[in-house]
């Protein structure tokens, strides 16, 4: 059974909505190119919230223009703040914490970031205000957050499945104190309550049960936090975040390209023996964990050349395998070294990663499934999969809505003749342009 796409969550900056498939096959001349990756999703969705809450007028260069970004301005256009988007610059007249419009109803479509960061911002103001998404998003549980909101003093309704969208919240300011979330479900959770702890009444001291998930991206709300003026202290653990009460000042920031993205196309090189290199990026960036993902394409036996504004990867005829990786701290890329898997000369697990079924969806059973119709052995774990080398054969594969699981499909293209994936409109949630890039690259693309 082919899932159906939610076109409701596309946003005008997306594109392909009319296709209902791609269709893939391989280079027919060694790819050896330079290219320029959208900024990051993770730090647009970041900055442009804390610049809503800031005070004054800021500049944020280099973000994202996805349906995820596109969602988040608007709702911040409806709270009545203004904002200007100039190409990859959005001009932001922050708020200082009081929405202009204080009543609506705010769309977050399938941006996991939107739903996580603003409920928070929400309830430093007062008014009230409802939360919809997509019928994913609505699935997707974001209740340890919105007890932590509850806890410091904010009236949260329901309107269906508990601790889900839709939800109303009625705000009249946080109080702040003590609280406490659990690190193993979601990072998003502790950035969320962080983003908007400052403008408590009492300084708020946040408590994290447990490890981390992707406790990058926790440092990454932290790093943006401090360069909009807020800086919190973190106990020697980890465990123990103190935020400082204040208000964010008002900067002009320059987001980085999305790692996240650039690891699509560096793994293209990876697998045709060809050469990608993505200018604007540094290896050395600790904000984007995905970054991860050079070390592992050394170790499958690619050459990775780390320049001062660029990365270069050098792909090999062969790749490795026999190893086992963890992707706690880079998730992300999991759907990414299984489509390369296939192609390498000994098995690859993958593991520490049970938290990504619960994403635009299941990552992992998705994978597994997909795989599985390529013809290929897939052994699937609670928390990841093992992949053998294998042959695929051409078929026409699953996207699930979900950007990930299409831009890692279609890597299996690199390698076989005619493979199909559906609707490849869904990757416009984080890189709208990602097959018109591969069809520069010299990968054939056809609708």
């Amino acid at each position: 059974m082919v899932n159906q796409p939610d076109l409701e969550a596309r946003s005008p900056w997306s594109t392909n909505n009319d296709k209902q498939m791609v269709k893939i096959n391989p280079p027919k001349a060694v790819i050896n190119g330079k290219i320029r990756v959208p900024g990051s999703k993770s730090l647009t969705n970041r900055a442009l919230i804390i610049a809503a809450l800031a005070e004054g007028r800021s500049q944020i260069n280099g973000i994202l223009k996805s349906d995820d970004s596109y969602w988040c301005i608007d709702v911040l256009r409806k709270l009545g703040v203004e904002v200007e988007v100039e190409g990859e610059t959005a001009y932001i007249q922050g708020s200082a914490g009081n929405w202009l419009n204080p009543s609506g109803e705010l769309y977050v479509g399938s941006a996991g970031t939107i739903a996580r960061f603003l409920p928070g911002a929400l309830a430093v103001g007062k008014g009230s205000w409802s939360l919809t998404g997509s019928k994913r998003m609505s699935e997707r549980p974001i209740a340890p957050l919105l007890q932590s909101l509850i806890t410091l003093g904010t009236d949260i309704t329901f309107n269906q499945a508990e601790g889900c969208l839709p939800l109303t919240i009625r705000a009249d300011g946080l109080r702040g104190g003590e609280v406490t979330l659990p690190g193993s479900t979601s990072s998003q959770f502790i950035s969320g309550l962080l983003i908007s702890a400052p403008y408590a009444k009492e300084q708020v001291v946040l408590h994290i049960d447990g490890e981390v998930v992707q406790r990058d991206y926790v440092q990454m709300t932290l790093d943006m936090m401090s360069s909009f003026g807020i800086t919190a202290k973190v106990s020697q653990d980890g465990q123990t975040i103190y935020i400082p009460t204040g208000r964010y000042q008002a900067q002009s920031v320059l987001l980085e390209p999305d790692v996240s993205t650039c690891c699509y196309f560096w793994a293209l090189a990876a697998l045709t023996a060809g050469c990608v290199r993505i200018e604007g990026i540094s290896a050395d960036s600790t904000s984007q964990p995905d970054i991860e993902m050079l070390n592992t394409l050394e170790l499958m036996g690619c050459t990775v050349l780390r320049g001062e504004n660029f990365v270069e990867v050098q792909g090999v005829k062969q790749l490795k395998g026999g190893f086992t990786i963890s992707m706690k701290k880079w998730s992300d890329q999991t759907l990414t070294i299984a489509a390369m898997a296939p192609f390498a000369d000994g098995p690859i697990t993958l593991t520490d990663a049970a938290h990504i079924r619960h994403h635009e969806c299941d990552r992992i059973s998705a994978i597994c499934a997909e795989l599985t119709k390529l013809g290929l052995h897939v052994e699937e774990h609670h928390d990841g999969l093992t992949i053998y080398p294998g042959q695929p054969v051409a078929t026409l594969l699953d996207s699930y809505d979900d950007h990930r699981m299409a831009m890692a499909l279609s890597l299996i293209g690199m390698k076989v003749e005619n493979i199909g994936i559906m609707d490849p409109g869904c990757v416009s949630k984080t890189c709208p342009n990602y097959f018109e890039q591969l069809s520069q690259l010299g990968v054939e693309i056809k609708y």
